[in-house]
């Protein structure tokens, strides 16, 4: 109720006595008149009552504020009014506040009830349920002022109610609640089919309370709840909610409002679903009916089509001159995938990936399916899954065209079973060539490497560049994908894939097969998607020296499984001074190149002796104080080098692995330089600002 500023109205005239009216009935508080009691008569004589009591009368006729009945009771006692008829006056004054209050009540139940009506009336014009659904929420908060309104619908088959739409709601944590059935307030509504109210939902002890429920609520900022059920006769279909994000203890008339709200909202969310299942059912009915009648038009079409696919697959035609053929006749773009979800063929329409949840529909079902605006079958030979067909810029399919879509698949599981046969004599052959450079010749015995040249080049393989050998190893059960996706990447780079000694093995042209391995370890892990380790070594000197360069492979696999590095490649090199031991070509200048070479090059170029003060401090156990002993310089001067060579190294240069790497480098680079291995104790003092710093 807003407030009325009283210095805006004129100031009222004080009472003044009047001649005394004959003596008035008392006014009496019977049962009927709705009123808690009733003044006392005016007595004999007093005319200052009688002023007050018809300026009573006439703020109640006015509709006045509150306030401004207290004001003929204050003149009354102004004018002198005698006790009893001041009494009267108090008595008349708590009764006019009591019909005013009743008035009132009587007045913001009208205009509920005038804006449930006209909610009704809406909500019956309606025919789409999500208009429905969110006209409720916001009618909800309009009627009873709250922050927020939002409602919840049941899920029978998960046995909980989710949120549909809100209204006013800013967390987009809140807007995908799910509520178990007796969880929070609106669990425990949907359960019992009971109205439930909280002032403070967020300490109110009443509900069960989850981190979920209360982390949504938290983060809308909401404090008090009140939630009532929408029923459709005993049926509870989900829960509608008026919240404020300050504390509110919501009175009887609201839940009452809410909940008249909720039966109109449930009638209407009722004849809504009801509506558009009967449209659904009606077209379904239409669609019946329209293949009904162009059955016979069906049968012929599917029987011109058949013998005209028949007859390109035995005028040799493969699988992109179906997908022209097929694309032509549905007047769509075409997309065939193997199993692996590669590209086979691809006819008018963009890049698409297999959708993997219309493949799974086809194949359940045995038919093709609509998904995200393609049509999808899957190609099968039985129960195997050869690949996919998908179909672009057809919305809807006639029985017609999908029969021809459909026979298309079967098309195409022929023509994907003959090409993997022919796949599978090539890999074979490959496999045979790949295990002959691989196998070590007997003692005594000649290899043949100009055979093995000339068999190689009529598979596309050119021996005479540098080649590596790289050694895949996975789970046992996804050993038939990888080793089908080692031979597709086999003839991609031009090299050779196989079995050898029961690993997986692949020969490429490449000079570097550290960061080889590297690549295929993530693409092979990303395409399986399991973790594919990988070792490799070479490149080897001709086919001759192919043995050698598989068997560091193998010890590099075995390397990276015993360091734990599974699903990464590597080449030895790669593995510090743990490749320098397994290997059998050993690196000594590169292993000390990659880990010191930055420290041995700056002292080369600026004559300082950082790898000489490195090698003092590691042998004194990291002291820098008989570092600086042992070199007889300044311990700044020690601290000034290890800083140049944190720079140089990196900031985990003394960490405990590269500590170990550097010190191993250190001896190896100090036994390979020329002469007797300088004494640490030998030089000069350096600490005079002259010398040369790091």
């Amino acid at each position: 109720m807003a407030h009325v500023n009283d210095s805006a109205e004129p100031a009222e005239p004080a009472i003044r006595p009047e001649p005394a009216p004959a003596p008035a009935p008392a006014l009496n508080s019977g049962p009927g008149n709705g009123l808690a009691s009733a003044p006392a008569a005016v007595p004999p004589g007093g005319a200052l009552a009688a002023a007050a009591l018809r300026r009573l009368l006439g703020l109640l006729a006015q509709g006045a504020p509150a306030e401004h009945f207290a004001r003929p009771g204050a003149q009354a006692r102004t004018a002198g009014a005698e006790p009893a008829e001041q009494a009267v006056v108090e008595e008349a004054t708590r009764v006019a506040l009591d019909i005013r209050r009743t008035l009132d009540q009587h007045r913001r139940r009208e205009a509920e009830l005038t804006a449930l009506f006209d909610t009704a009336g809406d909500l019956a014009a309606l025919r789409d349920l999500d208009a429905v659904l969110r006209a409720i929420v916001r009618r909800a908060r309009t009627l009873l002022g709250t922050d927020v309104a939002y409602l919840t619908l049941n899920d029978p088959l998960a046995g909980d109610t989710f949120m549909r739409v809100t209204d006013g709601s800013v967390s987009a944590a809140f807007q995908q609640l799910r509520l178990g059935m007796g969880e929070g307030l609106g669990g425990l509504v949907a359960q019992t089919a009971r109205p439930y109210a909280s002032a403070d939902y967020r300490s109110d002890d009443r509900f069960r309370h989850t981190t979920t429920i209360d982390s949504g609520v938290r983060e809308e900022g909401l404090r008090g709840i009140l939630g009532v059920p929408l029923r459709v006769a005993s049926r509870v279909i989900g829960v509608l909610y008026a919240a404020d994000r300050s504390v509110r203890d919501f009175a009887p008339d609201a839940v009452a409002l809410l909940s008249s709200l909720a039966d109109h909202a449930a009638v209407a969310i009722d004849g809504a679903r009801l509506l558009e299942e009967t449209r659904t059912a009606l077209a379904e009915l239409n669609s019946a009916t329209e293949t009904a009648r162009a059955h016979s038009e069906a049968a012929r079409l599917a029987t011109e089509t058949h013998d005209r696919l028949t007859d390109l697959v035995l005028r040799g035609g493969d699988v992109t001159d179906v997908a022209r053929e097929v694309a032509a006749l549905l007047r769509g773009g075409l997309v065939v995938h193997d199993a692996d979800g590669a590209e086979l063929a691809r006819v008018a329409t963009e890049p698409i990936g297999p959708p993997a949840r219309g493949v799974a529909a086809s194949r359940s079902g045995g038919r093709a399916v609509a998904v995200d605006g393609v049509w999808v079958c899957a190609v099968l030979a039985g129960p195997e899954l050869l690949g996919s067909i998908a179909l672009t810029g057809r919305a809807d399919l006639s029985d017609t065209d999908r029969r021809l879509f459909e026979r298309t698949g079967l098309v195409t599981a022929l023509l994907l079973l003959l090409r993997r046969s022919v796949a599978h004599a090539e890999d074979r052959v490959r496999g045979e060539l790949l295990s002959d450079l691989l196998t070590p010749q007997s003692p005594g015995r000649t290899r043949d490497t100009g055979s093995q040249t000339i068999r190689a080049r009529k598979l596309g393989v050119n021996l005479a560049r540098p080649h590596c050998v790289l050694v895949l190893h996975c789970d046992a059960a996804l050993r038939p994908r990888l080793s089908a996706e080692a031979a597709r990447r086999a003839r991609a780079l031009d090299g050779l894939s196989g079995l050898h000694e029961g690993r997986i093995v692949l020969l490429a042209p490449a000079e570097r097969p550290g960061q080889l391995a590297q690549s295929l370890a993530a693409e092979l892990g990303q395409s399986l998607g399991a973790p594919v380790t990988v070792g490799s070594a070479g490149p080897g000197d001709g086919p001759g020296g192919l043995p050698s360069v598989h068997a560091e492979a193998v010890r590099c696999l075995q390397a990276l499984h015993a360091l734990g590095h599974t699903g990464h490649g590597a080449a030895l090199p790669d593995l510090g001074f743990v490749g320098l031991l397994l290997g059998d070509r050993g690196d000594v200048g590169g292993y000390v190149h990659r880990v010191l070479g930055p420290v041995i090059e700056y002292d080369a170029q600026r004559g300082t002796e950082l790898v000489h003060t490195l090698q003092a401090y590691y042998l004194h156990g990291a002291s820098l104080s008989k570092a600086k002993d042992a070199l007889h310089i300044h311990v700044n001067t020690v601290v000034q080098r290890l800083d140049r060579i944190r720079r140089l190294l990196g900031e985990d240069w003394n960490s405990p692995a590269r500590a170990l790497e550097l010190q191993l480098a250190l001896r190896l680079h100090l036994l390979a330089k020329p002469g007797p291995t300088p004494a640490i104790q030998a030089g000069h003092d350096r600490s005079d600002p002259q010398a040369p710093l790091a």
